[in-house]
């Protein structure tokens, strides 16, 4: 396999990010990507990709996961996609009327649904999850939301209420968003009993990284919400082309009210999608006589460009298998990390772990307690070996080599992270550790 050149350190990536934060709050446009999700002075600041690499603006390469915060299936500026937008740019891109483009993506993405019968588009996962909540209440005549207890749905009041970060948010939506556990009937059962006649929705994921659904779970969650009169939505926003294709519901065969999808639909291209049952989507429409619902109405939803992705990506799908690839790459990332592991006796202290298309890893300390210290000493001795990476997420780009280089990093890394735990992180550390991206208070990263 080809060896990676040496790094040249990150001064220009310094700069640059410190701009950033003199212009854009937080120093980046998704928490996600903020420069205290990194070792301090070593979040590199991109230029470019192709496939599963990126170039930073000091002319480091590094090999990514992640891969946009798993947007990206199908690897950075994959050919199909790029043709397929350059075919359309020269006929416009944005219309005061509907176009072709808008019909055929749409029977494009609903052709392999058996849940769905209408689609709309617009251009991100938190406008389409607010929409299926409101669209839910409107057709329930209730306000409570039950959100599951899995990590983010909407930059929206009605979940971001549910946060620690949660400054400018009405004490209304505080008590309108309600919790219950992943994998307990009971919890959701209790909820609805303790609010009888109110709950419009059910909002979660069939499925995250490190859970997956107990037997009849689903089919339980499904049967709840048809007796207490509450619409089903699935937010498919990480397992759609990722788990399957097209996503969870077909997968694990439970079918939702309403489906809300982005990221990987459009392989770093900005388009979303709410779906749904007829009954319920004409309710933003023309077809009605109850009061209409303000459902999505974007100027930018329907461009030709993204639309013109959405559709190649479809086609990659329907005449591949990158999902087949991605957990292929996965199985021998976490099989070589967590074999790295156990022969340099940390294996109770770091552990690649969760489905294979969606890897993340486990850092603790020598107590055996999570730790964001060792977890920052983990990626920044990743970073010196040129692997970027928040997660292990991968993509059907990442070829062999790059898992035989990933694996031969981790190993390296796990050296210094073998001693870390007989010294103490802080001798090995060069800043402060990382943080909880969606924190009440910038400390302990304040700059």
């Amino acid at each position: 396999m080809a060896e990676l050149g040496p790094l040249a350190g990150f001064a220009r990536s310094q700069q640059l990010q410190r701009d950033l934060h003199h212009l854009v709050p937080g120093g980046a446009h998704t928490y996600a990507r903020g420069s205290d999700q990194y070792p301090e002075d070593m979040a590199p600041v991109l230029v470019r990709g192709k496939g599963a690499h990126v170039w930073d603006a000091d002319g480091n390469e590094f090999v990514e996961y992640g891969m946009g915060l798993r947007a990206v299936t199908l690897g950075h500026a994959y050919r199909p996609v790029l043709d397929a937008v350059r075919a359309v740019l020269d006929d416009g891109i944005s219309f005061t009327r509907p176009t072709t483009a808008e019909l055929g993506a749409a029977e494009d993405f609903l052709a392999p649904l058996t849940a769905a019968d209408m689609v709309k588009f617009a251009k991100n996962g938190s406008d389409v999850t607010s929409a299926a909540v409101r669209l839910a209440r409107a057709y329930t005549g209730r306000d409570l939301i039950a959100v599951c207890d899995q990590p983010f749905f909407s930059t929206d009041d009605w979940f971001v209420a549910a946060l620690p970060m949660n400054a400018g948010v009405p004490q209304t939506a505080r008590e309108q968003t309600l919790r219950f556990a992943y994998n307990s009937l009971d919890s959701l059962r209790a909820l609805f009993d303790r609010h009888p006649g109110a709950v419009a929705c059910v909002v979660m994921e069939a499925a995250t990284a490190l859970a997956e659904p107990a037997p009849g779970f689903l089919q339980g969650v499904r049967e709840l919400c048809d007796a207490r009169g509450a619409v089903l939505v699935f937010d498919e926003m990480i397992t759609g082309f990722r788990w399957a294709y097209p996503g969870a519901q077909e997968l694990y065969g439970v079918r939702p009210d309403l489906a809300c999808w982005g990221k990987a639909i459009g392989n770093g291209f900005p388009v979303a999608a709410l779906t749904g049952r007829r009954e319920l989507m004409e309710l933003g429409g023309l077809r009605t006589d109850a009061p209409r619902v303000f459902l999505l109405s974007s100027t930018n939803g329907p461009e030709t460009v993204s639309l013109a992705a959405l559709r190649a990506v479809i086609a990659a799908y329907r005449d591949g298998d990158p999902v087949a690839t991605m957990e292929a790459r996965g199985t021998a990332l976490a099989d070589g990390a967590n074999a790295a592991a156990r022969d340099l006796g940390v294996a109770d202290h770091f552990a690649v772990i969760g489905r294979p298309s969606c890897l993340v890893f486990t850092t603790k300390d020598a107590a055996g307690a999570p730790s964001q210290e060792m977890r920052t000493l983990f990626l920044q001795e990743l970073l010196r070996r040129g692997i970027l990476c928040q997660s292990f997420v991968v993509s059907a780009a990442h070829t062999p080599g790059d898992i035989a280089r990933t694996v031969e990093a981790v190993a390296d890394a796990l050296r210094v992270y073998r001693k870390a735990l007989e010294d103490g992180p802080n001798a090995f550390l060069s800043g402060p550790p990382v943080a909880p991206a969606l924190r009440a208070f910038a400390a302990p990263r304040r700059l």
